[in-house]
């Protein structure tokens, strides 16, 4: 984990000051256990989780408020201040800051779409195939999110269909038994693959 995190700090500024890190995937590929784990190697980088942005009337039509709350004030080198969607009371919290720190983490699905990737540093996808995601992602939410569940897929299916992100990553990512192990993605990297290890056990799934 440490030598990724070395990679990407070696990478050139991309949005403003800061290196703009997108981690995307499938729901319930673990995206989030991985960037919390990424944000601490990268000297507890901050994580802006993209289910904070979406809402339940816009699973993906949020890239307006995104640019406008986040990514442009990044880019003038300011704090970005965005008001986190409540799930359970659905509606807008307080904003909350964002600080334009040397690497910031964009975590969720979507973080890779079309009209973001000009200010990504890199891409990162969890490679996990969708239905075996969407599994995990079911048995983590369980029987009372089965219906939002059943909605979930059909938009991220129709999502990915229209603006995919995998083609475009820069860095594959495979959870193993313990740790991760860290590959080119389609974007083609450099470097060789590696394996990423941390902690004693198998790591947790997001």
């Amino acid at each position: 984990m440490h030598d990724l995190a070395s990679r990407l700090r070696r990478l050139p500024p991309s949005c403003g000051p800061v290196r703009l890190i997108g981690v995307d995937g499938h729901a319930g590929s673990g995206k989030t256990t991985f960037a919390g784990e990424l944000a601490r190697a990268l000297e507890d980088a901050p994580v802006l989780h993209l289910d904070d942005i979406a809402s339940h009337d816009e699973l993906f039509d949020w890239t307006g408020r995104l640019l406008s709350q986040v990514i442009e004030p990044l880019a003038r080198g300011e704090s970005a201040h965005y008001r986190p969607y409540d799930w359970h009371a659905r509606r807008f919290g307080p904003p909350r800051a964002l600080p334009p720190a040397p690497a910031v983490l964009l975590e969720g699905v979507g973080a890779g779409r079309r009209a973001l990737r000009p200010y990504l540093a890199h891409l990162l996808w969890m490679e996990l195939p969708a239905e075996e995601a969407w599994t995990r992602g079911r048995s983590r939410d369980g029987e009372e999110q089965r219906d939002f569940w059943a909605g979930w897929v059909a938009a991220e299916r129709q999502h990915f269909a229209e603006d995919p992100s995998r083609p475009f990553a820069d860095i594959l990512v495979r959870q193993c038994e313990k740790g991760y192990e860290v590959l080119p993605g389609p974007a083609g990297t450099v470097g060789p693959d590696q394996h990423v290890t941390h902690g004693d056990g198998p790591s947790a799934v997001c």
